[in-house]
């Protein structure tokens, strides 16, 4: 007998949903996690610092992230979480829905596009928000009902100079999406852990009301390292914890590591049946691999002089435009403050082909500089989709199979929709003197997706239309590898109603079987 109905492996926005769905219908669910429980009181940012251990502690992916862009190659951190509730516990919250015509075939040629339809996923992105309790206003310009929104917090000053100004320059701003509401004495949470539970992300909706029904088990420290699959199915996980070997057994397996770490882990797992790595007959696990292009920009909203850190704005006039797929554009509700400069200057730097230790140590102080004099500037974000490309993919080493490791190179195409969409946000934001942060088309890489991309056909597609690996009666994907584009807006809500259908999918197979004996 199997020692679970389900084994889940990690406990990010994925995991943390489909753990808490199982364990509501009353399933036996154990997750892996490879990070640390942490600290309910934690209010930290993701760390800056290089030692393993400390970036672990903090709950941050703890190894650098090695990568091959435009030709140049260098080492950082990525912004990745590492822990109960993964990336999300310092996400700023953002829960978009993505257009109708996105879910779906895609025409002229840029890719296949998603083996759904709306209809197949809309009940679940209502789902998803009524878990997430999702606040914001309807978007003006989809006519599609939204009836699970929660009402959004009074707008502030500078937010209502700002929406006058969008309005007035013929644009149609609304209440940005966005899974959270502050209690009192809670602090801006966003871009940091929240110790109040008031910001909704895989812990707080996901794992902690998981354990709370007594059915789901939670293992932290637990580093899964191969599966063990025979010609159709898995058969056990093997992981480590506390230094010993560990395998365990259950009907289903679901892989929610991430759209880095899940790849490796179907690669590393060889057997007689898949001597190239579970999924992997046709050379497609970790191909595809999409970020979100972000243009990100300042603006001085009004005669104040100051703008308070907001997470509330947001519009979609160019997310179609003149026939191209360009973006949103969203407050981000971050203050310009050191980390996040450094940040943008480092990126920069690895853009350009700086990779110096010298150089990354040097960018401190002009980041504690600028931080100083933007300090008083709202901070916005314009989203730009990446497409699919075979060549951009992750780099695996049998030596290292927790390596991460990736070749990406930005297709001409995107940098004439970069120059469009930037064009277009200058417009939008006459009168508010928008400055661009960065020259260069900069990925997203706290937004990875379409590692192990969902399709009809095995020989172009790693998982099928409910996310489960072409042929394997009992893997399945619950994280944004299972993309089949990346879409506009961020990923979170699309990763949580995919592993909503998943579970009830799940549940219902996992009755049948209990019916049946």
């Amino acid at each position: 007998m199997p020692d679970f109905d389900c084994v889940i492996i990690g406990s990010g926005i994925g995991g943390g949903t489909a753990a808490r769905a199982l364990g509501e219908a009353g399933h036996k669910v154990l997750v892996l996690e490879a990070g640390e429980a942490g600290s309910r009181g934690d209010t930290s940012q993701l760390s800056l610092a290089e030692d393993p251990e400390e970036r672990l502690q903090n709950g941050a992916w703890p190894d650098r992230v090695e990568a091959e862009v435009e030709g140049r190659s260098g080492s950082f951190h990525a912004p990745l979480g590492c822990g109960i509730g993964g990336t999300s516990v310092f996400y700023a919250a953002t829960l978009e829905r993505p257009s109708a015509d996105e879910i779906g075939p895609i025409e002229g040629g840029i890719s296949p596009g998603w083996p759904l339809s709306w209809p197949d996923l809309a009940p679940w992105y209502d789902e998803a928000q009524r878990r997430f309790q999702v606040c914001g206003s309807p978007d003006p310009l989809d006519p599609r009902p939204c009836p699970a929104l929660r009402p959004p917090p009074a707008l502030s000053a500078s937010d209502q100079r700002v929406i006058r100004r969008l309005e007035a320059n013929g644009m149609h701003p609304y209440r940005l999406h966005s899974g959270t509401a502050c209690l009192p004495g809670c602090q801006s949470c966003y871009g940091r852990k929240c110790p109040l539970a008031c910001k909704m992300d895989g812990r707080s909706a996901g794992i902690e009301p998981a354990l709370a029904t007594g059915n789901v088990r939670l293992l932290t420290r637990a580093a899964v390292t191969r599966f063990e699959a025979g010609a159709d199915q898995i058969s056990g996980v093997d992981y480590q914890h506390q230094g010993k070997s560990h395998r365990v057994s259950a009907r289903h397996v679901i892989l929610a590591a991430g759209a880095y770490a899940s790849p490796g882990l179907l690669r590393a797992s060889v057997s007689q049946a898949w001597p190239q790595g579970i999924g992997n007959r046709h050379d497609l696990v970790g191909r595809r691999l999409m970020f979100h292009y972000s243009q990100r920009f300042m603006v001085w909203p009004g005669r104040a002089g100051t703008a308070e850190i907001s997470k509330t704005l947001a519009f979609r006039d160019f997310y179609r435009f003149e026939g191209q797929r360009l973006g949103m554009v969203q407050s981000m509700g971050i203050k310009i403050s050191f980390g996040e400069m450094l940040h943008f200057l480092r990126m920069g730097a690895l853009g350009r082909g700086w990779h110096s230790p010298l150089i990354r140590q040097s960018l401190r102080i002009p980041a504690w500089l600028i931080s100083q004099l933007l300090g008083n500037a709202a901070l916005f974000d314009g989203q730009m989709e990446d497409f699919p490309s075979l060549e951009n993919r992750l780099l695996f080493s049998p030596e290292a199979p927790r390596r991460i490791a990736f070749h990406y190179s930005v297709p001409p195409e995107a940098h004439a929709r970069r120059a469009q969409f930037r064009r277009q946000i200058r417009r939008a934001f006459r009168g508010m003197r928008p400055v661009f942060l960065s020259d260069l088309a900069e990925p997203n890489l706290g937004h990875p997706c379409g590692t192990l991309g969902m399709g009809h056909s095995p020989e172009t597609s790693v998982t099928d239309a409910r996310g489960r690996i072409h042929g394997m009666k009992n893997l399945w994907i619950a994280d944004a590898s299972a993309f089949a584009t990346s879409m506009a807006v961020n990923p979170s809500l699309t990763i949580a109603a995919l592993a909503l259908r998943q579970a009830r999918a799940i549940s219902e197979t996992l009755s049948r079987e209990q019916k049946t004996g």
